[in-house]
């Protein structure tokens, strides 16, 4: 049986970890290599790095901050933000990420996910969703939260996969921050649609909500959090022990 994976969340902005509430209210946390040499010895499974702006701001990727946080890990590191092109990728993979999360870039080009795939493989290729409920559908946002793409999350987890894509990060903006757990029937709907690993993101509060996440959607294959990591509220060792007590297959 494969092992569930937990994976801590660095949201950077201007060269610092920041955390917010449904991609609103912005609030400065901790230097990000910092925190990513802290995961790494924690037992996070892996690692992501998000430039959160750099989309908005249409600008490329900031890399002297990711490069510094790729010295400090020994684990697997997912680095998106500002992601729009094949240069981009193999920007981001020089500076020492494993796989490359797209989000923007790929609404704006759907063709990119392929091209990726194809030159650097599909475990390589990540394709992150930021999704909220509108008008009882699951509807894609772009550029961080802010733009209805008109597009049903269901539809584009199914073409993200027929078009490469390795992976999913499923990002709830509904429950981003709010710390009363995931966002269940969201990630159940679309992880019964594609058969790639989804990653949850958005909504964890405790360990409890892991717990949950993990039995009742059980084709989840990783939960991903940030601030209740980032402000240790949620411990990794101690989660991870927790959810091999209960069950939940887990590298300890």
């Amino acid at each position: 049986m494969l092992t569930k994976r937990i994976i801590p969340c660095l949201d950077v902005r201007d060269g610092r970890v920041v955390k917010g509430q449904k991609f609103q209210d912005i609030r400065d946390v901790e230097d990000p290599v910092a925190l990513a040499r802290f995961y790494d010895a924690a037992g996070a499974d892996e690692l992501v790095f998000y430039d959160i702006t750099a989309s908005v701001e249409k600008r490329g990727l900031f890399t002297d901050v990711l490069e510094r946080v790729a010295r400090e890990v020994f684990i697997p590191l997912t680095v998106g933000g500002g992601i729009g092109s094949l240069r981009d990728f193999d920007r981001v993979l020089r500076c020492g990420a494993d796989k490359v999360s797209v989000n923007s870039g790929a609404l704006a080009d759907p063709a990119l996910i392929g091209e990726a795939a194809k030159r650097y493989g599909n475990q390589c290729v990540v394709l992150s969703m930021d999704v909220r409920r509108v008008g009882g559908r699951f509807a894609v946002f772009a550029r961080g939260g802010r733009d209805d793409t008109g597009l049903d999350a269901l539809e584009w987890a199914r073409r993200g996969e027929g078009g490469g894509a390795g992976e999913l990060v499923v990002n709830s903006i509904d429950t981003d921050g709010v710390k009363n757990g995931f966002d269940l029937p969201m990630l159940e709907a679309i992880s019964e649609s594609v058969s790639v690993p989804v990653v949850a993101s958005g909504g964890a509060g405790c360990a409890r909500d892991f717990l949950t996440l993990f039995r009742c959607v059980p084709g989840v294959d990783a939960g991903l959090a940030a601030s209740v990591f980032h402000f240790r509220q949620v411990e990794i060792e101690k989660l991870k022990r927790y959810l091999a007590e209960n069950g939940i297959p887990v590298r300890i």
